[in-house]
């Protein structure tokens, strides 16, 4: 994890973030102010978390801009830790974009739960 946790370091300090860890996953917590769901992208690909965020810029006519100091794009790309899945979920919520990646098991190998039909009350 301390590629990731370097990259991230390295980040411009307009970038807020926060990184979790628990037994099963990473959590990458990305404040992306003004982007939507649909103007974020994400891809998990060769080793790396890719994300590009977009703010759309208020344009109703009736202000025109006499100064602009609010980013328009959030785009990173990062190393996976090496005991990461290639998968991952992703959901934006009000300007926060939080990245769930899974763990590989030590073979490699994501775990299958089996269900016992015994139980299954």
């Amino acid at each position: 994890m301390s590629t990731l946790r370097d990259a991230l370091r390295d980040l411009s300090e307009d970038v807020f973030f926060d990184l979790l860890e628990s037994d099963d996953a990473y959590l990458l917590v990305l404040d992306v102010p003004g982007a939507t769901a649909e103007s974020v992208e994400v891809a998990v690909a060769n080793g790396t978390i890719a994300v590009e965020a977009r703010r759309e810029k208020l344009d109703d006519g009736e202000y025109r801009y006499l100064e602009e100091n609010r980013p328009l794009l959030v785009d990173l790309e990062l190393p996976l830790p090496d005991d990461a899945a290639s998968e991952a979920a992703v959901t934006v919520e009000r300007g926060v974009l939080e990245l769930t990646v899974p763990k590989r098991s030590e073979s490699g190998e994501a775990p299958i739960d089996v269900a016992d039909p015994e139980n299954t009350g």
